[in-house]
Parts: C-alpha cells; sequence; structure tokens
C-alpha cells in the first residue's frame, strides 16, 4: 500500500484505523484481554496514542484490559508468536486466542460474538472466512510492486466451488497455536496454516464483507461507507 503511514494507523471516521479494531474487543465483556503487537520500530504508535487512548475514555475497564508488546517480527507469523511468548505468564495453556489484523477495522461485535459462539466449544478452532464469490484466474506470475509493465494472461480457470476467503480473527487455544507455529516448516500466511500441517480441520465460520482487509488507498473510502451499515 502506498502510503507513509502503515494502514493501521490511517485516519478512518476521524480516529486511527486501529482503534476501531481496539473499540470492538473492549466493548466485549468475553475478552479478558487485549494484547497489540508492535513492531520495535514503531513510531507512529507514540505519536498517536492520545488519539488512541480515547477508546479507554470511552470503555474505562479497557486499561485494565490491555497489553503492548514490541514483539514483530519479520513475518505475520514471527509477530503472533514472539506475542504468545511475551503474554505466556498472563493465559493458561487451554484459554482460547483470538489473533486480529489491525487492517481489519469492520470487525462488530455481533460478527464476533457469532464466531465465539460458533468455536466455544470446537474441538480445534477456527476463522472468519467468506465463500469466494469471483471467478478465479490463474497467470503465469503473480502481479507485485515488481511486475509493472509485464503483461500477464490467463493460464487457467480455477473452480471457485469449496474455496474461501479467510479472515480475521482467528481462534484457537493458546498451546494448540504456539505448537502450530512452533513446528510449521517455512513461514505459513496464516495461523490456520499452521494449524493444518499438524493434521487437524480449523472451522470456517461465515464472515462479513464489512470485515474486509484495507489493503489499497482507496479502500479507506470503501470501509467509511460500509461502517456506516449497521452490523
Amino acid at each position: 500500500m502506498a502510503a507513509a503511514m502503515p494502514k493501521q494507523y490511517l485516519p478512518l471516521n476521524g480516529k486511527p484505523t486501529i482503534a476501531h479494531c481496539l473499540q470492538t474487543f473492549f466493548s466485549s465483556s468475553r475478552i479478558a484481554s487485549v494484547h497489540v503487537a508492535l513492531s520495535p520500530e514503531d513510531d507512529f504508535w507514540s505519536e498517536l496514542i492520545s488519539e488512541i487512548t480515547q477508546v479507554s475514555e470511552i470503555i474505562p475497564e479497557a486499561k485494565s484490559r490491555f497489553f503492548l508488546h514490541r514483539t514483530g517480527g519479520d513475518s505475520r507469523a514471527d509477530t503472533v508468536l514472539n506475542t504468545l511468548v511475551a503474554m505466556r505468564s498472563q493465559v493458561e495453556e487451554t484459554d482460547w486466542i483470538l489473533v486480529h489484523d489491525a487492517a481489519r477495522p469492520g470487525l462488530s461485535v455481533a460478527l464476533l460474538d457469532h464466531l465465539l459462539d460458533s468455536l466455544e466449544h470446537d474441538a480445534v478452532g477456527g476463522l472468519l472466512a467468506l465463500p469466494l464469490a469471483d471467478t478465479l484466474k490463474q497467470s503465469h506470475a503473480g502481479a507485485n510492486s515488481e511486475s509493472k509493465g509485464l503483461e500477464f494472461r490467463v493460464q487457467k480457470t480455477i473452480p471457485r466451488e469449496a474455496l474461501w476467503q479467510a479472515q480475521t480473527p482467528q481462534m484457537f487455544r493458546y498451546a494448540l497455536l504456539k505448537s502450530a507455529l512452533e513446528n510449521f516448516n517455512g513461514a505459513p500466511t496464516d495461523e490456520a496454516q499452521a494449524v493444518e500441517a499438524l493434521g487437524l480441520q480449523p472451522k470456517l465460520v461465515v464472515g462479513s464483507v464489512r470485515n474486509m482487509k484495507i489493503t489499497y488507498p482507496q479502500d479507506i473510502t470503501l470501509m467509511e461507507a460500509l461502517m456506516q451499515i449497521p452490523s
């Protein structure tokens, strides 16, 4: 995303994107604690802390449930694992851990409750996800910042039946998630992939379009519109 400020700090409806995520989790009495993982080099948090802490002014009990960790790693998996280690003394092995992307500010309390209700008694855990609605085309290479000017052509069409688009939160018990990340060979793209590698099948819980990930600059405008729609 071409922006000087990381997307989780971009202004959205008058406050940083990450503040919307925090407010959702703090608004749920079912969430025991909220742990934010930052890169050791992250200076934006300190600059915006006065705005972000407005959440704790709106929801007073938030302060006692909030923990900040400078545990950001080279990959998402590294960051999550580092944070799990950092919070070890504060949780039980069987506690549920929800991993959420701060670039998904559209998560509502209702959707969070839907996830918790769906997985509360599940033996494995799972994640929010949406069945794919678009037709998928595979090309010879992926488009990225280094592919400008290249021509892409369809190699084949991939059937979308039974395909889902993963969202967050992804919810697994502490011991299982930590073990999955520690034993994964390589860097999983999400927590569910690491759990899958243990031979387990995470449950798919239907998410919401509103829970989209902010990836491109124009997504902010779209998200502002989506957040006006009752969840």
